[in-house]
């Protein structure tokens, strides 16, 4: 077998293989993808963000991200941020939201730490105290500054990673390493194709978000192609792949949220409090 021949196997293997993973863990017809319709799928607190209540006096800041609503969740996440200052009683969140046109950031679109859809979020970026206190009017500088207030594609972007991405090139002090599996996260105008990647600590070089290379201390060595992410992080070691997004070592150390957590009659509580406004966007 030639050695071109053997480089594509390996490439089709790399970018099949993860989906079967995907798959695997969530079996089409009998997985949680496919038992919600965006009218009935649930939206309470996960318990992942604490009580903004029980920590008044306490700054916080998180990224979450999430599968994305049905099919598409074998391929991508949904990510959000939150935070709150040191003396609030809740938090801000922040997300971009396709559905409804007009601008697509969204402001308190959700619960803080809802489910999305069904899909439970995972914390991507977790800061506590003066160093979530120092962060929070860079992040509301950088909501500001999006440049794509009034775009959106779910493929390449820009999109809901594009956004949260943005935020963390101009908060580079976030620590945030978006999973591999962000799809639009890349996403860059054929105008500006190289800059900083999306940890605001390394450097990247990609068209439109389907092609392209990055590097940083958090992303380690990452190739985007056809928009599909595969490489490795050195930081806290794992493999980089597409639809599982990381194969490893959790990127967050974990932070001990034990009496924080929400019961499910809480958690049912809240849902019935919110109000759901929107279809399911990404």
């Amino acid at each position: 077998m030639g050695k071109g021949k053997t480089l594509l196997l390996g490439l089709v293997a790399v970018l099949v293989l993860p989906f079967g993973i995907s798959l695997a863990e969530d079996p089409p017809g009998q997985g949680k993808k496919e038992s919600y319709t965006w009218r009935n799928a649930p939206r309470h607190s996960s318990g992942v963000a604490p009580s903004a209540q029980d920590h008044a006096n306490q700054a916080i800041v998180m990224v979450m991200a999430a599968d994305t609503f049905g099919w598409r969740g074998y391929f991508a996440v949904h990510p959000w941020i939150i935070f709150k200052r040191a003396g609030e009683t809740s938090y801000t969140r922040y997300d971009v939201v396709g559905w409804g046109g007009g601008n697509v950031v969204r402001k308190n679109y959700a619960i803080p730490d809802g489910l999305w859809f069904g899909a439970k979020p995972k914390v991507l970026a977790d800061h506590r105290g003066e160093a979530a206190e120092a962060l929070i009017d860079e992040i509301e500088a950088a909501v500001a500054s999006y440049p794509f207030p009034n775009e959106y594609r779910s493929y390449p972007g820009p999109n809901s990673n594009t956004f949260i991405a943005h935020i963390g090139r101009e908060v580079p002090d976030l620590d945030l390493d978006m999973p591999a599996n962000a799809i639009g996260k890349d996403y860059r105008p054929i105008t500006n194709p190289v800059g900083m990647s999306s940890s605001g600590q390394g450097v990247q070089a990609n068209l439109l978000g389907v092609l392209g290379l990055s590097v940083g201390l958090e992303e380690g060595i990452e190739f985007n192609v056809l928009g599909l992410n595969f490489g490795i992080d050195f930081n806290r070691p794992a493999l980089r792949l597409p639809s599982v997004g990381r194969l490893g070592m959790d990127n967050v150390a974990s932070q001990d949220n034990d009496d924080d957590v929400a019961t499910s009659e809480e958690a049912q509580h809240r849902d019935e409090q919110a109000e759901v406004l929107a279809g399911p966007s990404s």
